[in-house]
């Protein structure tokens, strides 16, 4: 894990409010000791959850987004340690290992051009070597046997969570994507839009669900695709769900878990899918916060659910006043996955 920047005690203690009469999750939170192995500390020790996260922007710039993305995952630990540990949470099942190092990729991204086809396939190589690394943290943390919880940077480190899974697993895994988009576009050069698509062609995803996909986003080439492989890769819509009322909410995870069940599944959240939720594709119209707490809560309580990823975030683009929301918002995701796999 010669990659990952550490999240340290020195780290929790700065990061964390503390207030007469209240523990805080920063209080009970694990760190990896300075002078230990962080594989062999992550096996032994009491947490069951791992934070990681991954503070780049260089996949949604990739595929012509907005950037901003790599502000997530600092605005999600502030708001995550300064949680409550009470009887219905607890601070020290949870350890904060750290971010994956990206800084060299950013500043050799600074300055290019995504208009220009020479710049634009130099931002899918470090898209290529963030997917490396995240693979390779993620594989470990499975192997070790906690459950990741990924945070910050486009929907480009899908690939990685998945391919990480399935080489921990032995074998690919499935995955479900609450998400306005597909992200199964073509294999173009690595972006945020075809994290899917690739893990799928180098045979670490076996199936793909896509829920609650926005039609007006749904392009006629990336339609066709899915077409052909309607064994291997379904979806519904929001708009049959929420606007024509063809489909129920409930009764749509219960189809897309009897789907991908059979196999370890990651879940994959794309905060872009929110109402005005701060990200690099914002959106007006879309499922409540309420309903994507459910989801997490509804597939997170299931013994084959492998990770969770939270991606798209960017506090960054939202007014100075609201943008604490988004780790807020982040935090609430965290810990009710962490609460149904407890079976709370």
């Amino acid at each position: 894990m010669e990659n990952i920047i550490r999240f340290t005690a020195t780290d929790l203690s700065k990061y964390t409010s503390h207030r007469s009469g209240e523990i805080k999750f920063g209080e009970r939170m694990l760190t990896i000791p300075k002078d230990e192995k962080p594989f062999e500390f992550l096996k032994s020790c009491e947490a069951n959850y791992v934070i990681l996260g991954v503070p780049e922007d260089l996949g949604v710039r990739a595929n012509f987004g907005r950037a901003g993305a790599s502000s997530a995952w600092e605005s999600a630990i502030k708001a995550i340690v300064n949680l409550q540990h009470n009887k219905f949470s607890k601070g020290n099942k949870v350890l904060i290992l750290g971010h994956i190092d990206v800084t060299d990729a950013m500043k050799e991204a600074e300055g290019l051009n995504i208009n220009e086809k020479e710049d634009r396939k130099k931002l899918s190589h470090l898209v290529e070597k963030i997917d490396k690394e995240v693979s390779h943290v993620v594989n470990r943390i499975i192997t070790a046997g906690k459950t990741p919880i990924i945070i910050g940077g486009g929907h480009n480190n899908a690939y990685g969570n998945i391919k990480g899974a399935a080489l921990a697993n032995g074998k690919p895994v499935n995955a479900i994507n609450f998400d306005a988009h597909t992200d199964f576009r073509q294999l173009e050069g690595r972006h945020s839009g075809n994290g899917f698509s690739y893990a799928m062609e180098e045979g670490f995803l076996k199936k793909y669900y896509i829920f609650g996909l926005h039609e007006n986003y749904a392009s006629k080439g990336v339609m066709e695709s899915i077409k052909k492989l309607s064994e291997r890769v379904r979806y519904n819509t929001y708009e049959q769900i929420a606007v024509r009322k063809e489909k129920s909410f409930s009764d749509e995870m219960a189809h897309a878990l009897g789907y991908i069940e059979d196999e370890k599944f990651g879940i994959e959240i794309d905060l872009d899918s929110l109402p005005n939720v701060a990200s690099s594709a914002m959106t007006p119209s879309g499922f409540s916060v309420e309903k994507v707490r459910q989801f997490i809560h509804y597939f997170g309580k299931n013994k084959n659910a492998a990770y969770l990823h939270l991606c798209e975030g960017a506090p960054e683009l939202d007014n100075e006043k609201n943008s604490h929301l988004t780790g807020k918002l982040i935090a609430y995701l965290v810990t009710d996955f962490i609460k149904a796999k407890n079976g709370e």
